[in-house]
């Protein structure tokens, strides 16, 4: 798959979303939650198999900075300290493409755990 490059991509703090913008004006909001649980890091997806570690209580998780890698993905830098994994163009396509599918599934995932979205104990943050 060969995926459009964005042509702007910007973080909306205040409503932890990313934007990507593409030719032709069409736009794209992903929440940071999101992209935060289908990170595509080995930490987050394993080594095959069924080796994924179910993502928790990252509702509020936002991003302390984004730097391109090369001319073909994004590194993300979350504020819950994960900054590993390349999230490529056309990776970044597909969470836009499969977006309902993938976060029904993962309300799902959670709720089979008993798990919840909500952080545990009271969150703490580095200035």
């Amino acid at each position: 798959m060969t995926a459009p490059i964005p042509t702007r991509v910007h973080y909306h703090k205040k409503d932890r979303e990313l934007e990507l913008t593409y030719e032709g004006g069409e736009s794209h909001r992903l929440s940071v939650e999101y992209l935060r649980v289908f990170s595509p890091s080995a930490e987050v997806r394993g080594h095959g198999g069924d080796t994924a570690t179910l993502q928790v209580g990252k509702k509020h998780v936002g991003l302390k900075n984004i730097t391109q890698a090369g001319r073909y993905a994004l590194k993300l830098h979350f504020d819950d300290g994960h900054d590993s994994g390349l999230y490529s163009w056309d990776y970044l396509h597909a969470l836009i493409r499969d977006r309902e599918a993938n976060w029904t599934d993962y309300l799902r995932r959670l709720e089979e755990a008993g798990a919840s979205r909500e952080p545990l104990g009271i969150e703490i943050k580095q200035l």
